[in-house]
């Protein structure tokens, strides 16, 4: 990439940047790149309304305003961020706490994995850890995703974490057992019995003991999402007639109180129980018909009897009744840009009126929960906090004030502290730029991999999150040192090439990172300018820039690389992340049909109808940018694709034949729905036959000829590999990592990086 290059790429987030004679030197940068390249300002379309910029018709809800990751705090260990507050009788040293969450180390119970994976967190100054409930230890909730309690090491974890420096406790929770989750229209609760009530409570204090006698310093019921507790607060579920009912706010916390005090009698009061509960609840089945789910008013009614119950501390999320990874991941909302509030029934909340106005809905679902603790806050003197992409360190100033405010006692904290478990000491540090951020792909939650492995969680930025002391990376989370001195080239500076001259100069080997571009990052800053700000990619590419400073990797960028000049360097290893190559749809414009590439269509005078080509996860984000900006949009894809949602693929399925390939399961299913809501025809397992003058021929999966009106058609074709390189440069280990060797996604390029340098 050219100097002029890097000059636009810094200003791709600019909107209207992109015109005029910069196109065209932008486009040559693009070309056969291996993410999507950035998408223009709509221009004057041919025919209809002009689409309006910043989101469009519809992006006129819910409006973005990105300006809030300032900092101006010059010393962070003296800021409110890092101030001791009190839970109980423990005495946290700041503000960040890391939530209980689903994670696959105790499912495969190596306890090397779970006991380092949170060991790092507390060595890396997080001060109250909590665990995930894990583990069997209720019948009547029991999961073949469990082992029984006996056959964890709570010890050595205990131990590790205690002698780090932290609290720990452990979460409880019901999710589906014994009352289901909610369907519209079906009440639960009302077929059990008093005895049944009391049978549940009994377990649950039951469990407290165990945790307590096991050396665990905190409870955390979660009476949230659609657990048990939820149950009987919320009146869309509990139709019960008796003391439990819903007839008022003592009958449906009834069971909590019972249960948070039946707790501190058989714990002591020094033993911290910690309530977690929906902060204001909608119903996303059926939006607007939420007069029985829980407002903010009666949240701080229920926070309060938990308070004179016994309760130490409240924990919020957002409560949404049908989407359980929205509960705790709201964020996803913002994912579609330009159709942000989108849902994944298809509706798009209004937040300046669904729960209750009191979302902060402007900075891409970014502490999305603040108001609503510290509306709750007003209700009791015991510690609030909450849940929602709570991460400090992308805006310093909007969460520093939120603590010194009092808005909230402290920040619940998960995909941050498991992308980077060194966040909070680095944040004490003001190392800002040395912290891995976390690009809320939702991979990390119940989502396949590559190979179609179900439930092979991973992390995006992270490739040793649950692949450490496992089958693929048995040495854990640290790569071993080297073995013997070896001159390592790298081949292209994006995702894939900046992971692995990373691990490999971190196991000691002298590496040079060749990039033709002036710049670290491959297309990320490209791919941020068509989805927007919300997946932090500008500050993953920074990150990986930093990086290869602190791990002493040699950059030279502005370097083509060709065979010769590979010789002439004479490495010892190779490793090619140069980038995947474009297919084409191999068909010509004609008469105002205008076909588009990634070197053309930049700026270009799209029409109003436009004709996305492709079933990867770029052409599915190139068509929501574009349903986002206004225009009428199709998705036309190749392959015979199997639509996969929440827990990834069915077994067996081929993840190159998902349609959306590339997206986690959680992001298709808010993604998809944005595009179909706005009249997105998807056409999978069909083919373009040919280009008219204002439509295009198609034949569809069932072999029927179909027309499409089409002012132009932008061809978002697969990449293929590109390995050429390698071929005649015997005598040298040599390797090809990311697009270039299997096109997919960043997840895979970075995790493709990190596995091959640490074999070297």
């Amino acid at each position: 990439m050219s100097t002029e290059n890097k000059t636009l790429t810094e200003g791709l987030t600019r909107r209207g940047f992109l015109k005029g004679a910069a196109l065209g030197t932008l486009a040559a940068g693009v070309a056969g790149a291996g993410l999507v390249a950035c998408t223009p300002t709509p221009s004057t379309p041919t025919g209809g309304d002009k689409p309006v910029g910043g989101g469009g018709a519809a992006g006129a809800l819910n409006p973005q305003d990105y300006n809030y990751t300032s900092n101006s705090i010059t010393d962070f260990a003296s800021a409110a961020l890092f101030t001791p507050w009190q839970i109980g009788p423990h005495t946290i040293p700041n503000r960040m706490v890391k939530s209980a969450a689903f994670q696959l180390a105790f499912m495969r119970n190596i306890p090397d994995e779970y006991i380092t994976y949170y060991k790092r967190m507390a060595e890396g100054g997080v001060g109250m850890v909590w665990i995930e409930d894990c583990a069997n230890l209720w019948d009547f909730t029991a999961s073949p995703m469990k082992q029984p309690f006996e056959n964890y090491d709570w010890p050595g974890l205990l131990s590790a974490l205690h002698d780090a420096g932290a609290k720990v406790g452990y979460q409880f929770d019901t999710m589906g057992s014994p009352v289901g989750p909610l369907t519209w229209g079906q009440n639960f609760l009302g077929q059990y019995t008093i005895e049944d009530i009391q049978s549940w409570k009994d377990a649950i204090i039951g469990i407290g003991k165990t945790l307590k006698e096991t050396g665990f310093d905190a409870y955390e019921l979660n009476f949230a999402a659609n657990n048990l507790g939820q149950s009987f607060f919320c009146r869309a579920r509990n139709d019960r007639t008796d003391e439990y009912g819903p007839q008022t706010i003592e009958s449906r916390t009834k069971f909590m109180v019972e249960v948070i005090t039946g707790i501190k009698e058989a714990c002591g009061q020094d033993f911290v129980v910690q309530l977690l509960i929906n902060g204001v609840e909608e119903n996303d089945n059926i939006l607007g018909e939420s007069m029985h789910y829980t407002s903010i008013e009666e949240t701080k009614a229920i926070a309060k009897i938990a308070q004179d119950a016994g309760a130490d501390s409240i924990h919020l999320r957002l409560g949404p009744s049908g989407t359980h990874v929205a509960q705790f991941a709201s964020e996803l909302y913002f994912a579609p840009r330009g159709l942000e509030g989108q849902s994944s029934f298809g509706s798009r909340y209004d937040f300046s009126k669904h729960f209750g106005g009191l979302t902060r809905a402007k900075h891409s679902g970014c502490g999305i929960n603040l108001d609503i603790a510290a509306a709750v806050k007003e209700a009791v003197t015991i510690p609030v906090g909450c849940a929602t992409y709570n991460d400090p360190a992308q805006a310093p100033d909007y969460f520093e004030a939120a603590v010194s405010e009092g808005k909230v006692d402290f920040l619940v904290m998960n995909r941050p502290l498991c992308v980077d478990p060194g966040y909070v000491n680095k944040l004490k540090e003001g190392k800002l730029d040395e912290i891995a951020p976390c690009t809320r792909c939702l991979h990390c939650f119940y989502d396949a991999d590559l190979h179609g492995t179900a439930l092979m969680e991973h992390c995006r930025v992270n490739a040793a999150n649950w692949r450490s002391y496992g089958e693929v990376m048995p040495e854990g989370y640290a790569p071993l040192p080297a073995t013997g001195d070896k001159k390592v080239m790298v081949i292209g500076g994006g995702p894939a090439g900046c992971e692995a001259a990373r691990i490999a100069a971190q196991r000691g080997y002298s590496v040079t990172l060749y990039e033709k571009g002036a710049a670290l990052g491959g297309m990320l800053s490209s791919a941020e300018a068509i989805k927007g700000p919300h997946e932090n990619l500008n500050r993953l590419a920074a990150y990986f820039t930093k990086q290869q400073e602190l791990s002493g990797v040699t950059v030279v960028t502005g370097q083509e690389v060709d065979a010769d000049f590979v010789k002439a360097e004479a490495p010892d290893v190779v490793i090619l992340a140069a980038g995947g190559t474009r297919t084409s749809l191999g068909l010509a414009s004609s008469g105002s049909t205008t076909v588009y590439d990634f070197a053309s269509f930049l700026g270009a005078d799209l029409g109003q109808k436009v004709v996305v080509w492709g079933g990867n996860c770029q052409a599915v984000d190139v068509a929501v940018y574009l349903a986002g900006e206004g225009y009428k949009v199709d998705i036309v894809a190749p392959d015979d694709y199997v639509v996969a949602g929440m827990f990834g693929m069915p077994p067996g399925t081929d993840p190159l034949k998902v349609f959306d390939k590339g997206h986690s399961a959680n992001m298709r299913e808010f993604l998809l729905p944005a595009l179909t809501a706005t009249g997105t025809q998807i056409w999978t397992g069909a083919t373009i036959d040919a280009v008219g003058d204002g439509s295009i021929e198609i034949t569809t999966d069932v072999g029927l000829k179909q027309t499409i009106l089409a002012d132009s058609v932008v061809d978002v074709s697969d990449l293929l590999p590109n390995k050429g390189l390698l071929d005649g440069l015997s005598g040298i280990e040599t390797y090809a990592v990311g697009d270039c060797d299997t096109p997919y996604n960043i997840a895979e390029a970075i995790a493709a990086g990190n596995l091959t340098a640490r074999k070297i």
